[in-house]
């Protein structure tokens, strides 16, 4: 996962997501992309997006002949959009239709935000806008993505990649994650957790695809972590220690890095410290300015390690996270700028 997103949802003003559907689209990627973005959120009392679908067929045959939809918006729909998500596709040696290309390159040019789930990596790849770019596709398909797209810079071991406007996701489900990334993103961490818990989905998974390629199964399938990660998420204001996770799970260090690796494709101090930025965040938006209050209930320890690792994993600082997504903005800016101060007074978040 690469951040660095730089579009962002104006107070008051619905950002309007229209998502393409094509011939022979897969149905799950649009149920994705609706129930994360079109659907109503009565817990937040408000709606996330103004969401729309639109189609370059009055009539669009969705993957393998499942169903015909139809009672949806022309392309003209796409060219009022702040983000345009792209149609993925089952037969990506198919060249896409021409105005559905020339839609997304409008949409490219006058700087709207671009995602495409899965094979839609192809569909953007085709329409031009990838070029010396990142980009996330399936691990089944890579190889032939290299070989057709040769300038596009394919990282083929991530759920998905944010190169700024435009995003893209690997397999079908890492769809939800890029989902979810993306109201983090717009929203923050607080209204993508309600999301997250309304589908019954983690709000962030560690690791990559490198956990889905096909590999033999193993004779005795290693446990599940699931356990000791549900303690460990009620102990981050601890000094809990990877020593401490193996020792709840009783195996030993060796072990455990090694069922980390196999079920989330990530290290026990990755994941450990991803959730404690994770709640460092939700405390920033619940309205604590004071740096150091936030690094202790997080476990991060100290505020400059709470700055240098917001740097580091999400791309801002403290004070610019409180300001965009803190519960009011005003609110403790006076505390916040003398939180932020390092030594000889200069600002270091």
């Amino acid at each position: 996962m690469t951040q660095g997103s730089s579009h962002t949802v104006r107070a008051g003003v619905p950002h309007r997501i229209v998502a393409i559907v094509d011939e022979n689209s897969n149905p799950f990627e649009l149920g994705c992309a609706t129930e994360i973005f079109g659907l109503r959120r009565p817990e937040l009392g408000r709606d996330l997006y103004d969401f729309s679908l639109c189609s370059p067929q009055p009539l669009t045959v969705m993957r393998q002949g499942f169903f015909t939809l139809t009672g949806v918006a022309d392309l003209e729909a796409a060219e009022a959009a702040d983000t345009v998500i792209v149609p993925n596709r089952r037969e990506v040696d198919v060249p896409r239709p021409a105005a559905l290309l020339d839609a997304i390159r409008r949409a490219h040019t006058r700087g709207a935000r671009l995602i495409g789930f899965c094979s839609g990596a192809f569909t953007l790849a085709e329409a031009g806008v990838l070029d010396g770019r990142r980009a996330a596709t399936h691990w089944q398909l890579s190889a032939s993505f290299r070989a057709r797209f040769p300038a596009v810079r394919l990282e083929s071991d991530v759920l998905f990649v944010d190169d700024g406007d435009i995003l893209t996701a690997a397999g079908s489900a890492a769809a939800l994650d890029l989902g979810l990334h993306v109201v983090r993103l717009d929203h923050g961490a607080e209204i993508a957790n309600v999301v997250s818990r309304r589908l019954v989905f983690a709000g962030h998974r560690d690791g990559g695809q490198r956990q889905f390629v096909e590999r033999p199964v193993p004779d005795l399938p290693d446990e599940s972590l699931a356990p000791v990660l549900a303690w460990a998420q009620e102990q981050l204001d601890v000094p809990l220690t990877v020593s401490d996770l193996a020792a709840r799970a009783a195996v030993s260090l060796a072990t455990l890095h090694r069922h980390f690796r196999a079920q989330l494709g990530t290290t026990p101090l990755a994941w450990l410290t991803g959730e404690r930025l994770a709640l460092a965040c939700r405390l920033i938006e619940r309205g604590e300015s004071r740096l150091d209050i936030v690094a202790r209930r997080s476990g991060l320890g100290t505020a400059a390690n709470l700055r240098a690792l917001m740097r580091r994993e999400i791309g801002i600082t403290p004070s610019a996270y409180r300001n965009r997504f803190g519960s009011d903005p005003r609110e403790g800016r006076g505390r916040a700028a003398e939180s932020d101060v390092g030594a000889g007074g200069r600002a270091t978040g």
